[in-house]
Parts: C-alpha cells; structure tokens; sequence
C-alpha cells in the first residue's frame, strides 16, 4: 500500500472521490461531511446540517452536486459551488445507509434500515421506486455502471438483483403513466417497475456489502461470516463462485479493482485484503493497530483507493505505476507489460526482450528501477520481489524486434543495483552495509563498506563512483579509493537525475528538489507543496521538473516558475527544446509542446547574455506581470520599461530606475497629486532642482518651493513668492518668505498686520528700526515690553549657496546597454527631445507677476504660450565661420551621458543568499525568511518570545561610524572570521551575537539558581536558553552535538521546573493526591545528579506525610543508591524501614514507579510505554495523543505534531 493522503477525525463511514478533481467527500459518525483535497492535503469544506452519523456521500458525475444520507432519515442533495443544501428528500422511515446518484439518468439510489431501496428523481425531487423484499436492513444499494440492475445486500442473510428496466422505459415518457405514477409515489409498497431478478443465498449471517463488477457479469459481496464471497450471472441464473477466507471478524465493505484482476475487502478486523480474482487466494493484507475498517470507495478514473476507518481516513495505491526507465544518449529504455521496451525520441518504439517473472503473483512486483549499459548492451532492473531483489539482462545486438532467443536474466538478492563500470555492477546489501561489486556473469568480485551504516538506495555517479542516500543526506563515495568524496544535505531522496555532461545533478525528495555540482556543492533548493514527479535537464542547464499536475523550470540560480499545467501525472525522459518527451503511467510515450521563451529569457538575462534578451525582446511578445516583477527583482526596471503600456507601471518603472524624463511624461498623462510627488522627492535626491520646481508647482506645494528656492539661492522667484503669499492671504507664507529673505521690514509689517504688535515693536527694536519702533511704541502704551541692551546687533540672513539655480553635476558614465538598444525603438510614452526645450525647465516655467496670472482661487498660473518670444532673440543659432583646420575627432552619438549611480548591494543581502541558518538570517535582518525557515526546520509558530533574540542579534551585528555633523552615521556590518587577506567581494558571513560558550555560562548560571531553589528564575533561564538556541551558529559537527545535548538539558529542567511550580501552586495546597503524583514525577526528569537527591529527598518527604508508604518507600530505595551525606543516609533508612512495614499507599497515584515513562509536558500525567504520545519538534518533549496540533507548552514556540526537518545550525550540517 502506497499511502498518499491521510487524515485524523471522526469514524468515517461514507467516501466518494470526485471523477475529475483531486476531491474527496467523507461523511462522519458525528454529522459532519468533510471535502478535502487530496493531492494537497487541505480542506476545502464541511457540511453540517445532519442530525446524527452521514452514512452514505456520492458525487455527482457531471454536476456539481452531491447527495448524503444520514440518520436523521433524510437524504440531502448538496451543491458544493453554492456550499449549500439545495433539497431534502423525505421517505424513509429508518437510517439511510448508502445513497449513490446514477451515472446516466437523474436518479438517485438510497438503501435504509426501514427494509427498502427508493429510488428518486432528483430533478423532480420525488420518489419514483420503492424496492421491498428484503425482511432486515438493507445495508447497501448500488447501480450497475452500463445495465439497468441495482444490487442490495441486507442484513436477512441474501444479497438481491433488482431489474429496473422497467423504470428506465417509463422514464422516456412519463407522461403515459402520470396517474399511476403519482399514486406509486405515496404507496410505500411501490408499483411494478422494479423486480427482484435474482435472491443470492449463501452467507450464514448479515450481509454487509455487495458491488457489481465494472464489465464482466460478477457480484461480489462480504458479510458478518467474515467470508467474501464472488458471484456469476447470466439472462437466467446467478450462482456462487467461490468463497474468499481471511478476515477474522465481520467484512465491512468489499468491492473490485476497475484496472487489475483483483477484489478489495475491509473488515472489523482492522484489515485490509486484497485478493487474486483468478486464483481466489490472499495477495497482500494492510493492517492497522487500533482502528476498524468501515468504507471502501474506488476513484472511478484514476488507480487510486480510500478506506474509512474509527479515526479517519486514507487514501492509497496498491502499487506504484511509474514505468522504470533510462535514457541512454537518444533512446529511451523502457519497461511495459513485462517487456522490456525502446523509444527513439523520433517515434519509433520497439519490444527488445520479455521479461517474464516466474511465481510473481503479488502487488509491487514490477521492475522499479533500470539501469542500462551501452558497452555491454545489459540492463539491470531492481524490484521489490523477496524483499529486494535484480535482474541482469544481456540484450542481443542484432537484436531489434522482440527476441525470444534473449539470454535468460541472472537473479540476486538486493535493494539497489546500478552499473559502475564497463563490466561491473553494484549491488546494496543493506544488513551488512556493504556494496558487492559483481561482473556481467553475476559473479562476485569485491565488497565494499559504506561509509554510513543507515544506506539505504544507491545511486550511479559516474564510472566508479556512487551516491548514497543515508537519512537525511546523499554522501558521493569512490569505491576505487573507498572514501567520501562529498555529501550534501536533502530530505529523503528518491531519485537522481544527471545532466547529460554530468556537471551537475538533481536530487528529487519528495516535496524538495536540491540541484548541486558534480562534487555535490549546493548550487539551490526549490521546495513545492505537492508531490514531486520526475525531471531532466534541458541543453541550455535549466533543470524542467513535474508535480502532480504541473510542468515547471528551475534556472541555475534557484530561480523557478511554471510552465504549463497537466491533466494527469507524467514522468520527463528528456527536453529538446519546446518539446518535453514523457512517460504517463500506463507506460505510453507522450510528447508534451511548452512555451520556453520566459525561461529561456531568464536565463539569459541571469547570464548577461543582452544581445539574446534584445533580439527576444524584439521578435518575440513577452509580456505579463511576472516578467516586468522579475525584471524588478533582478534589477533591470529600464528592460521592464520597454514592455509596459500602462502609464502607472511606466511612472513606478521609471522612479525605479531614475528615469526621470520618462516619469515626467507618465506623470503628465497621469497627472495626479501622488505622482508628481514622488517625482519631485526623486528629481530632488538626484539634485535636479528644475524637475523639483516643475513637480512642486503641479501640486501647488508652496512651502516646499520657497524653500527650495531658498536652498537654490533663487531670491528673484523667493520675493515672488512673497507677493503670492500676500495675494493669497496666506500669512505664514509671507512670513516665512520675508524671513528667507532677510527682508526685516516686510516681517515687521506682517506682525503689525496680524496685530502682534509686542513681537512687531520687538523685531523692529531689534533690527535697529527706530521709526517704526516709536511708532510702535505709541500704539503699545504701558504695554511695551522690556527688551535687553544689545552692543553688537547683526542682521542674520540665510547664506548664499555656492551652486545657485543649477542642477548637481552627474557621473560621466557610458551608457547602459538597453538604454542604447531601445533609443530608436521610443516605446509609449518615450519623452520626446525638443519638449523641454525652452530654458531649461527654469525658464518655461517661470513664475508670472501675480497680478497678471492669478485665477480665482488665487493660485498663479505660468504661460506656456510665451515660451518662444523673440523679445530675448529666442536660440541664437546662426551659421559660424568655422576655420577649415580645425579638426574635431568624431563622438558616437550614444557613447556617454550624465546617469545617477546605482546604489551596490548591500553585505547583508549577500549573507543571506546561501544559506540556511536562521541565526545568520535574523543577524542579517532578514527576519521573515528566518522565521520561515524555523517554521520549516523546528515547527516553530509562536515568534514573539523570539523578538527580542531576533532585534539583539540583528543590532550587535553592526556598528556605527560617525562622519560630519550634518551627515548621518556609516553603518559597518560585522563578519565571522573576517581578515584582510580576503577579496573585497568575498561572501562572507553575519557575527552572530550568540556564542555556544555564553549558553554554557547560562546553563552553569540556570543550575546555581536551581540549587538555591530559585525555581522561576530557574525557569526563566532555561528558557531563555531555549529561546536561543533556534538562532545559534556553530562551525563544527561536534559543537552541533553539544548544541543539541544543550537543548535537551534545557527541556528536562524546563518541564522539571514546570512541574515543580505547578506542585507550589496555591490552588494544589489542600489535594495531597496531586501534590504526591508531581513530587513523583518531578524525580524521573533527567536532572543533574544533585538536583536529583534533592527531589527524591522531597518527594520522598511529601509521600510520607501524605502516607502514601508504598511510594514514599521506593522513593527512599533510589534515593539511597545515590551517594548521599550521613544524616540524609540515615534519615531515608529511617523512611524505608517504616515504608516496609507498612507498604501500601493512603491514596491511589496515578504513578508506577516499576512501569518505564515520560511525563507529558501538557497534563503532567505519565504517558508509559507503549501508549500512544505526539512530541513537540523542536525540544522533542512528549505529550498525550489530545495535545496534538497545540502549541507546545514546555518551549512555547512549536507547535506539537508539526512536520519539521531538524535542527540547523552550522554551515557544516550544509556542506
């Protein structure tokens, strides 16, 4: 059994797959109807309008529709677009238990305890059949998928064929028979359309179940005489074939297999059993430990089955249907209906040898693996057979249509066999961890010992070399020099795919796919949400890879994306430019046409290629989204630039990428507040101060334009900003406008106008203005205000800048080579050249006198149309009499202009890029892919006790350098193991803050705290070590021990602690029972050896007092195993003597000290051997089965249950 979804609920007693989408419907015991989705493992819904168990649940073929029967006696049909009931059909008088739709008329099947079948018409939503005979329940009732019969089994011991002919003749004109009709639907005895055609006696108790067989005229059914049984029909009769013996109690359900000779069975026994249709004998039996099979559902397409049980459901395969295959050069080497086939990529397919297997009549017998030789024409091919096992081939050379004449296969025993050698193939025998190396007559030539005791799939490396898949990591191994030449992490690879070069390999995991050089140095990950297929490599050394429903690409920077969607699963042999040669998984060679061209431009753009992206760009329509964020991400905007049409994206493209004369003309189509914003906040930090003018009168910004006038020197247009003011009304623009220009009297005059006449008497006292201070102060009266005596009064006026008007000079650079390439092809929206052509932004548009273009809401308007007036003489531009000796060397046109530099890429950036360690991700500030990466690695949802770590190691991770007064401070990113002799550009790493040294000292600090009985300070550091630990960085394998040993120390104190405090609890001060129970459990935490006397002494101390001898007396026996001072010796003597004579407990604990355990960290219970426990995955602590999917309570970051990869925490676990 192949199990590829599974779920956790309630007992399952109803199951229907979708017939086209990866859906399933399960109806549970408690009312609910669940819809998952299977290749993804999510649920998509729930239905809960039952009252009671859902027994049966059937999709509808073509509608989006299904029906549920249940207890409640009601049969609803559902619409699971609209995720509602649409009708209820009432009728039965008892529990509903199958309910199935027809598969051609709109009819629908139900079968209930009241001892009859209905049959309804759910478009009419009435009942048009009542089928009575059976005199018990009547358990299940189904349509034949091509005949009008419907079969019933009961629990009166038969199993009935119902011919509905009848009915289906009525239903073609209904109208004829109206009258009787709607007198039948109120009869619970029905009418005559359906008659019993035969009564099946043979079971000597209840029958539970029976389907018909897809094509041939079979039955089969099971029954609570835990027999199967298999049934003939014909025009006349049905009879008994033969009786199928296995199960051990009552058969819940038992149906055929739609593409193989076989019948499937589940039963109360917890069992289920597949049987040889033809030889009626066992084939494979799947057992579960604690949960009862009820449902059985086959999906009517795919090879894909379902069982129900008590606490969910799985879905299955019962063997695996992908063809083993190798590709050789241009030939595809292929095994199909045991023969041993070739494909040619031209479309030739040929049948070289048959491959017949003698006594081969189990599930997953098929060849699994291929290994082909072209030196000596052989092929290897591996399966499961006898646990593991090979078959060598030699194929005839002459041989090129099926040869009947082939060598016969030389068999051994082995779960892996690969050729390493012209004459030379290797065989895995895993209980001795040894590779035997045999030549082409099977005869063995050496051994060899792998490097790692847990291989188990070898894989072929080239001539003499293997790769060896052990836990989580694939190890390169020479067996000439019998030495690990490399390893590479990955989770559990299945396959390895070479490029044709073998420069570089791709592991395929099943959700992961790590690509890596021929010396196993990671090169990227890609890591998927469903289940990886199959891949190749392209010519050009793009990696193009399958899902389960998907065509994608992964480029060599780890750069991935999708290139088409599939139907059905199919498994790549090879790629040759757009077409992608495939194998589906009835073993047929499909040639599948892709669209390269966003891989192929990726790719190009990634390595520099321009010319190849330009003659892309123009030949060819790529356009989208995520062609334009790519161009983004990698940073060309100014190639993005090119393909965009919408003005918006243009004006976000060009403020990107400093194109500011495109952002002038997008922002004038546009013409909105926001952009002329954020035009003029970038023309501003490129210092081209006319821009910023032009932006800042746009959006009528007059605090800002004064100001940057002021920081221009332009005092011209800062006193025309000044009348503006006045003729707006605008008071503190006048102000400050007069201040910018040092103009004294203006400002006296505005503090006058807006009657500050203290301020005004002051500045004008101040400034040395006489007259207009008297004038002032005969206003003012007795209310002058008392000024102190100034010696040496100066005038300050804002300085002059030494650059007035003009922009800041740019770097003199060469131009950028799309700049170049797209100046004759302008895209929409190009700037023309001669638009700004009238003074240099400044001077066309200028600020008019306000009493001449002032509107009505007082706001200045410029004119445009005196731009070209010859009243200045306009451009001079005469013809010059130029000497002819003066000779000028020529320029390109487009050789160099004025661009802004861009900015480099920050160290941080560059930390992050190979690596996985969430320390160096947080040091580096990248705090959203640290915490994806502990989610993935540790399970870890809850960061906020992890905040504080995160922002302590991200700011010890740079300094600050001050510079001048007005400039802000250098940031300096700090390197582990920096020095001067290394490149400039060299990838380095972040300083990490945390030191596996400083955890130490905590831990030294955590153990004297526990001593002095401190317990919550206690707690508080050892949690404090637990909340560290995620984000620690080593460099050696032996410190990632001593990490992990630390994080074990630090959960047993934690849980420890836990429970100590929670014995110390106020609320726990009167129950002596649950006080005992926690000392008890405190004494089997893993502590130190002096912390442990000390919580024997006090579990031993609370025990007696609470006369609980029994315990208190095997408290006091280990205690005095333990090297202990005189008077606790004696003292616990004293305990156990008195124990002895007395050895039994006041109060019954929940404690068997004679019984191994752990105690959960959630109830503080013991969880004893053999009972079933979750554990968190991150500090690895156990728990009762109901804290599944919690948050751990002992560390308080994972989440129990959670799937997760590991601890990571030094390059060297990369490596």
């Amino acid at each position: 059994m192949l199990t590829k979804f599974e779920t956790k609920s309630n007992r399952v007693k109803g199951l229907s797959f979708h017939p086209r989408r990866p859906w399933i419907l399960a109806s549970l015991h408690s009312g609910i109807i669940q819809l998952w989705d299977y290749r993804m493992g999510t649920l998509i819904d729930r239905f809960d309008e039952h009252d009671g168990p859902v027994r049966g649940v059937h999709f509808h073929k073509s509608q989006p529709l299904f029906v549920s029967g249940g207890d409640d006696y009601k049969i609803k049909v559902w619409n699971y677009k609209m995720r509602r009931c649409l009708f209820t059909l009432l009728g039965h008088l008892d529990y509903i238990r199958t309910v199935q739709f027809h598969h051609e008329n709109p009819w629908i099947v139900s079968a209930s305890d009241d001892q009859t079948i209905r049959i309804w018409n759910w478009q009419s939503r009435t009942c048009i059949s009542v089928l009575t005979g059976h005199n018990h329940y009547v358990m299940c009732a189904s349509f034949h998928i091509k005949e009008d019969l419907v079969v019933s089994a009961s629990l009166d011991q038969t199993v009935r064929v119902w011919d509905i002919g009848a009915l289906r003749k009525k239903s073609v004109a209904p109208a004829v028979d109206m009258l009787r009709l709607t007198q039948m639907n109120t009869d619970l005895f029905g009418g005559g359309d359906s008659v019993v055609k035969y009564v099946l006696e043979g079971h000597d108790r209840g029958v539970n179940w029976a389907s018909f067989h897809p094509s041939l005229p079979l039955i089969v059914s099971g029954a609570d005489d835990r027999q199967v049984k298999l049934w003939r029909m014909n025009d006349t009769k049905a009879w008994e074939v033969d009786t199928l013996r296995g199960h051990v109690n009552n058969v819940s359900c038992v149906m055929f297999h739609a593409r193989q000779d076989i019948i499937v069975s589940n039963s109360e026994d917890k069992s289920i059993r597949v049987w040889d249709m033809s030889k009626r004998t066992g084939v494979q039996t799947f057992r579960r430990e604690q949960d009862r099979f009820w449902i059985l559902s086959a999906h009517p397409e795919m090879n894909l089955l379902a069982a129900g049980h008590d606490s969910g459901m799985i879905v299955f395969k019962l063997e695996r249907e992908r063809p083993a295959c190798a590709v050789q050069g241009d030939t595809l080497y292929y095994v199909k209906d045991r023969n041993l086939r070739t494909y040619d990529f031209a479309g030739r397919d040929n049948t070289l040898i048959s491959i017949r297997r003698a006594g081969s009549t189990g599930l997953n017998q098929g060849p699994r693996t291929l290994s082909y030789n072209p030196a000596e024409n052989a092929v290897l091919l591996c399966s499961d057979v006898d646990g593991g096992s090979y078959e060598l081939y030699i194929i005839p050379k002459e041989g090129t249509g099926r040869s009947e004449a082939a060598h016969e296969a030389k068999r051994g025993l082995g779960s892996s066999a690969v050729f390493v050698a012209r004459n030379r193939f290797a065989v895995l025998d895993k209980n001795q961890n040894q590779v035997l190396i045999k030549n082409l007559k099977n005869e063995l030539t050496k051994k060899v010992t792998l490097p790692s005791p847990s291989t188990d799939v070898i894989f072929y490396a080239g001539t003499g070399n293997l790769l060896c898949r052990s836990e989580d990591k694939v190890v390169l191994f020479d067996l000439q020099q019998r030495a690990t030449l490399a390893e590479v992490s990955a989770p559990l690879v299945k396959y390895v795919v070479w490029s044709s070069d073998m420069e570089n390999v791709a592991l395929l995991s099943k959700y992961v796919i790590v690509m890596a050089t021929k010396k196993l140095v990671p090169k990227c990950t890609v890591h998927e949400t469903i289940r990886v297929k199959s891949g190749a490599w392209d010519e050009n050394g793009v990696f193009i890879y399958t899902t389960l429903n998907h065509i994608k690409y992964c480029l060599p920077n780890g750069d991935s994306g999708t290139i088409r969607t599939l139907d059905i699963p199919v498994y790549i042999t090879k790629v040759g430019g757009n077409s992608i040669y495939c194998l589906d998984r009835d073993g047929k060679n499909r040639v599948i046409q892709i669209d390269s061209t966003e891989y192929t431009f990726k790719l190009a753009l990634i390595q520099r290629k321009f010319d190849q992206v330009l003659q892309m760009i123009h030949s060819l329509q790529l356009c989208g989204q995520s062609i334009i964020a790519y161009l983004q991400q990698k940073g060309f905007p100014e190639v993005a630039l090119h393909f965009v049409k919408d003005e918006q994206t243009r004006f976000n493209l060009a403020i990107e990428c400093g194109n500011t004369g495109v952002a002038v003309a997008s922002a004038k189509e546009i013409d909105q507040k926001e952009c002329w914003h954020r035009l003029g906040v970038e023309a501003l930090r490129q210092g081209n101060h006319e821009i910023v003018e032009y932006a800042y009168q746009k959006t009528k910004n007059f605090e800002r334009l004064s100001f940057l006038y002021l920081i221009t020197g332009n005092v011209e247009k800062l006193g025309k900003m000044l009348k503006i003011a006045e003729m707006r009304n605008d008071v503190m623009g006048r102000f400050h406008n007069a201040l910018y220009l040092g103009d004294v009297q203006e400002r006296v005059r505005i503090l006058e106008e807006s009657n500050q006449l203290p301020l005004a008497y002051a500045t004008a006292k101040a400034h040395g203005l006489i007259e207009v201070a008297d004038e002032l102060e005969q206003q003012l009266g007795d209310n002058v205000p008392s000024l102190p005596e100034a010696d040496r009064s100066v005038l300050l006026i804002p300085p002059r800048p030494i650059l007035q008007e003009n922009n800041w000079p740019l770097l003199v650079v060469s131009k950028g080579y799309f700049e170049g390439a797209f100046t004759d092809a302008a895209g929409p929206g190009d700037v023309e050249e001669d638009d700004g052509a009238a003074g240099a932004w400044g001077a066309d548009i200028d600020i008019v006198e306000p009493d001449e273009a002032l509107n009505r809401e007082g706001v200045f308007v410029a004119d445009e149309e005196g731009r070209g007036d010859d009243e200045e003489g306009g451009w001079e531009m005469e013809d010059l009499d130029i000497p002819a000796d003066a000779n000028v060397p020529e320029v390109a046109p487009n050789a160099a202009y004025f661009v802004t530099p861009t900015g480099g890429v920050p160290k941080s950036q560059n930390w992050i890029q190979n690596t996985s360690l969430a320390g160096e991700h947080a040091a580096a500030g990248s705090f959203d892919p640290a915490m994806r990466l502990l989610n993935r690695q540790l399970g870890i949802q809850n960061f906020k006790p992890l905040k504080n770590v995160f922002l302590e190691l991200h700011l010890a991770n740079q300094s600050l350098l001050p510079t001048l007064v007005s400039v802000p401070a250098l940031s300096l990113y700090l390197e582990r193991g920096w020095s001067d002799s290394l490149p400039v550009n060299a990838k380095g790493s972040p300083a990490v803050l945390t030191k596996l040294s400083s955890l130490e000292e905590k831990l030294k600090v955590a153990y004297k705290t526990t001593t002095e009985g401190k317990f919550t300070d206690a707690l508080r550091l050892f949690l404090d070590i637990l909340h560290t630990i995620p984000v620690v960085v080593v460099d050696s394998r032996k410190e990632v021990d001593e990490v992990k040993e630390l994080l074990g120390i630090a959960k047993e104190y934690t849980l420890a602690l836990r429970i100590e405090l929670k014995r110390k609890d106020p609320a726990l001060k009167d129950d002596l029972l649950r006080q005992s129970e926690l000392a008890a459990y405190f004494t089997h935490c893993q502590l130190q050896p002096t912390h442990l006397k000390l919580s024997l002494q006090s579990a031993m101390s609370i025990c007696f007092k609470a006369k609980n001898y029994y315990t208190a007396g095997s408290i006091a026996r280990r205690l005095l195993e333990l090297s202990l001072s005189p008077n606790v010796a004696r003292t616990a003597r004293q305990v156990l003597q008195v124990c002895e004579k007395n050895p039994r407990d006041e109060m019954k604990l929940n404690y068997d000290p004679r019984n191994p355990f752990v105690v959960c960290g959630a109830t503080y219970s013991p969880i004893y051997r053999g009972s079933k426990d979750v554990s968190c995955p991150y500090c690895k602590a156990r728990f009762v089965p109901e804290t599944l999917h919690k948050l751990c309570p002992v560390c308080d970051l994972a989440v129990v249950g959670a799937d997760a990869s590991g601890l990571l925490c030094s390059p060297s676990q990369m490596r």
